[in-house]
């Protein structure tokens, strides 16, 4: 293979991984998912459903569904994975182009580097928690930063001497964050029970908790709600949902990915969202108010041991979880870019730069932030790569691939100068009719300047832009189809790298 290739677009790690060494069975896929969804984050997306006003049960229903409606095109885009045994960025390459494919591989890479930012607040925000509890001044520190920017002395401190962590880890090695990943394994589906267990005792019982009424008045009230919200769920796992071969072309089998997957996120999502709705439910009954992020309610105990304790385990919980998933797949698309000079470190680094810029404080200082505009605002983004990349997939090359040309500049995917127009026009289809709706969440226009039916649009930013971009590309590439069909091989020395 390397011999037929071209050396910018092949390198060991984004090599076709071959049969014999591919040992991931179902339970692995399930285990994976259970890992991803036990984290902050999942709690803070069913408690602010809870604290949008929903009740319980409406809660878990928009968490399930979003859950499954996501199992969907993460599959279907697994399967080539798995039966090529090729990553994310080759896979983009068949419908992009072989330099195109960077467009949706940096447009996931931004994403991720807001999640690093996000991950890297709620960690610094723990530390804070903590420090404030033996040194009581941290809250009396002069204020240095502009009043827009919404970030307090303290708080802004323990988050950057954690993103210091963060970088400090990223220049040691990927390989140094493994035993914190094993110990966030063991904590946080042990501290998730616990607090289970303390707001059921301290509510009275389940009873009372989930007895909480919704807070919609009006049936209308509850759907312009539930839209977005459903939107925002199926965001929440978008990026995975493209990028879903870098795991998926380890798997013994196309039933091992499917039945793994299915098994282990609608269920983990759900049942670890359904413990963040109870304690949210439950912190309205014992606070008479509705406390939606865990790390301020263990801020709220009275034992500055137990918070202590409690903080620095989330903390390191927390960095686990983001090495692991908002540092390792931005830095290599970043190095990917231009591998002569940026590095794994190097990308790493930016990841960290760009996830200060993106002010991830005020992306979850409220739901209506954390939702609206984060989740759904990226959603927007994802949604038509995802549309193009299975309709190409699918409806344009019926899942044959000819491996060898991936990895060259001038082959079938070459198409001009690297670069498939029709996706990028199709990409770009995609996005525009979301950009009114996010324009007026973020207040840079009034809902007054635009048509308001283009911008309730924005409720279903990944649907409008999945299937808009799907159709248009499949409908721009009717005129290739047979010039593809008629110059598509797949090579007898690459049978030995697929499955069905």
């Amino acid at each position: 293979m390397q011999k037929q290739t071209d050396s910018t677009l092949y390198s060991e790690d984004l090599a076709p991984i071959p049969l014999n060494k591919r040992t991931w069975g179902t339970w692995n896929y399930a285990a994976l998912w259970i890992s991803m969804s036990l984290c902050i984050p999942t709690y803070m997306l069913a408690s602010s459903l809870i604290q949008g006003g929903m009740n319980w049960w409406q809660s878990i229903l928009t968490i399930l569904l979003g859950n499954s409606i996501v199992l969907i095109p993460m599959i279907l885009n697994g399967r080539a994975g798995a039966k090529y045994g090729i990553p994310f960025p080759v896979f983009a390459r068949a419908s992009f182009g072989v330099r195109g494919a960077n467009i949706p591989a940096m447009l996931r890479a931004v994403i991720a580097c807001g999640w690093f930012g996000i991950q890297t607040w709620i960690g610094g925000f723990a530390l804070y928690q903590m420090v404030k509890l033996w040194i009581p001044d941290i809250d009396s520190f002069p204020q240095i930063f502009p009043a827009s920017w919404s970030l307090q002395t303290g708080p802004a401190l323990m988050f950057f001497l954690f993103w210091l962590l963060n970088m400090y880890v990223v220049h040691l090695g990927v390989d140094s964050i493994k035993k914190l990943l094993v110990f966030k394994a063991f904590f946080l589906p042990a501290a998730a029970l616990a607090l289970l267990g303390w707001a059921i005792s301290a509510g009275h019982g389940l009873g009372p908790i989930l007895s909480q009424p919704s807070k919609f008045k009006s049936t209308s009230e509850f759907w312009t709600f539930f839209f977005p919200s459903l939107t925002g769920m199926v965001g929440f796992w978008a990026t995975l949902s493209l990028n879903i071969p870098d795991f998926t072309r380890y798997a013994k089998s196309q039933r091992a990915q499917v039945m793994g997957q299915a098994i282990g996120l609608p269920t983990s999502m759900t049942l670890f969202s359904f413990i963040g709705v109870v304690v949210t439910s439950a912190t309205f009954i014992i606070y008479g108010q509705t406390i939606w992020d865990p790390v301020v309610l263990a801020g709220k105990f009275d034992s500055k041991l137990l918070v202590s304790i409690a903080m620095i385990a989330v903390a390191l919980s927390t960095l686990a979880t983001n090495i692991a998933a908002n540092i390792v797949s931005p830095a290599n698309d970043f190095a990917n870019l231009s591998p002569s000079k940026i590095n794994f470190k190097t990308g790493g680094y930016i990841t960290g730069v760009i996830g200060i810029l993106i002010f991830p404080w005020k992306l979850i200082a409220d739901p209506s932030g954390y939702i609206f505009t984060w989740l759904v605002g990226y959603s927007g983004l994802l949604g038509p790569i995802g549309g193009i990349m299975i309709a190409d997939y699918y409806f344009i090359r019926r899942q044959q691939l000819n491996v060898t040309a991936l990895y060259h500049q001038k082959g079938i995917y070459t198409f001009n100068n690297g670069f498939n127009r029709m996706a990028v026009y199709a990409l770009l289809l995609g996005i525009l009719p979301n950009i009114p709706g996010f324009l007026t969440i973020t207040g840079i226009i009034s809902k007054e300047a635009a048509w308001p039916w283009l911008v309730d649009l924005y409720s279903y930013a990944w649907f409008v832009g999945f299937f808009i971009s799907g159709l248009t590309y499949l409908a721009m590439m009717q005129s290739q189809r047979a010039a593809i069909n008629k110059h598509l091989s797949i090579e007898e020395g690459e049978l030995n790298v697929s499955i069905n």
